[in-house]
């Protein structure tokens, strides 16, 4: 039964997902081309720590969920991808690889693999027939600001059935963010990535990325960089307080993130009863936070903290609203800390570079609300420790159980 449920759960959620993303080209998002042909060389460093066991927040946008409704969440602990895109064509036998440094715990190298992609891919693409696509029908009460009540003109409401598919969009994707491009097979250039299926081990939580970095390859250039202790892992999300009830305000405390640039939370929960979908944020102004909830660089992060939508480093608090979750199934606090952007690149401007760097890095959790039944995670303060798991145990609370109530499935 649990089977069927998370199919059905993962069959609404992805129409929608599939729906919003072919309305997103070129909504919600700025582009910048770029000028010269490069090698691009991105590191994406995160730390996760998800709510449940067997559960990632990953970037915690809807492929993250949809990944959880299906049952396919892993572990928490550090993240590590490597890409590079040369423009130099791949060789018969193409090998790259990352010298590391010792603290990495990993070894002495990563090897850089670049995928399998079959040369028919475009004639069998091109004869699948055509998916029609049809705009899923839902409505949306958005909330925002850390306030123990609803402030002045709140909800904003976003019905499927009354806007167009890009109103619709452009109200879901919330505020401009500068584009996230990382290297790719398209394009027609050489890739190659980390983890692969040469070597995908997990990245120990002993693992530190600080030290001297080597890349190289029969189709790069030598790329070599240091990454200093401010551009390392980020410290984990910790909880330190959280206190409230469905009908009453939520507190949440977090500790400091000695690196953090910035953090942003959300809340997502289903009313059954009149299939709504209840969206807060802790954002000052108006904002869904669609585009928000994965890197971000780092002038995005200063330009958002003054518009008032992430919180600054110095924050480490917040409250949501009294009762806007009251008559949901099931509620959860989606957590995200910003962290600094390392951008290398030689030879030095005012030169064109040979080759780039990018280390973007960002630390994830997540935090119940409500245990199901509508009864809030705690009458009085909490830590989340033995108490987390000791109301756990005791209420059934499960991932299933709580994404149920999210997505009313």
């Amino acid at each position: 039964m649990l089977g069927k449920r998370r199919i059905l759960y993962g069959g609404v959620l992805l129409s929608i997902i599939v729906w919003f993303i072919m309305l997103m080209a070129g909504v919600g998002v700025a582009y910048s081309a770029e000028k010269t042909p490069v090698t691009r060389y991105w590191m994406s460093v995160s730390t996760e720590k998800g709510a449940f066991p067997g559960m990632t927040p990953g970037s915690m946008g809807p492929g993250a969920l949809l990944g959880s409704i299906l049952g396919r969440g892993g572990d928490s602990g550090k993240r590590l991808q490597l890409q590079v895109n040369s423009p130099q064509p791949l060789p018969g036998d193409p090998k790259a690889t990352h010298d590391i440094p010792p603290g990495q715990n990993m070894g002495p190298t990563l090897p850089l693999v670049t995928p399998e992609v079959s040369r028919d891919r475009s004639e069998v693409e091109g004869d699948r027939p055509e998916t029609k696509i049809e705009k899923p029908k839902m409505r949306m009460l958005v909330y925002w600001g850390c306030s123990e009540t609803v402030r002045p003109g709140q909800p904003f409401v976003i019905d499927t059935e009354k806007a167009s598919p890009a109103e619709f969009a452009k109200a879901f994707q919330g505020r401009y963010v500068s584009s996230q491009n990382p290297p790719s097979p398209q394009g027609g250039r050489s890739y190659a990535d980390w983890p692969n299926k040469k070597d995908s081990k997990r990245v120990p939580a002993n693992s530190s990325l600080v030290g001297s970095h080597v890349v190289h390859g029969n189709y790069l250039p030598d790329i070599k960089f240091a990454i200093d202790s401010g551009h390392d892992f980020m410290a984990p999300v910790e909880f330190t307080s959280k206190k409230g009830s469905p009908a009453e305000s939520f507190f949440f405390q977090w500790s400091t993130i000695p690196t953090a640039t910035g953090y942003f939370a959300t809340a997502m929960g289903h009313d059954g009863k009149t299939g709504t979908m209840i969206i807060w944020t802790s954002s000052d102004v108006r904002e869904t936070g669609g585009s928000l909830m994965n890197f971000l660089p780092n002038e995005d992060v200063r330009r958002l903290i003054r518009e008032k939508v992430v919180m600054p480093p110095s924050v480490t608090q917040c409250v949501v609203p009294k009762g806007i979750f009251k008559d949901a199934e099931g509620a959860m606090i989606q957590f995200i800390a910003y962290g600094d952007e390392m951008n290398v690149g030689y030879p030095p401007k005012p030169k064109d570079p040979v080759w780039t760097v990018k280390v973007r890095r960002k630390s994830t959790s997540m935090l119940p609300l409500m245990e199901m039944g509508g009864r809030g995670t705690s009458s009085g303060d909490e830590s989340s420790g033995e108490g987390e798991q000791s109301t756990e145990k005791k209420e059934g609370l499960s991932p299933g159980k709580l994404l149920k109530g999210i997505f009313g499935r």
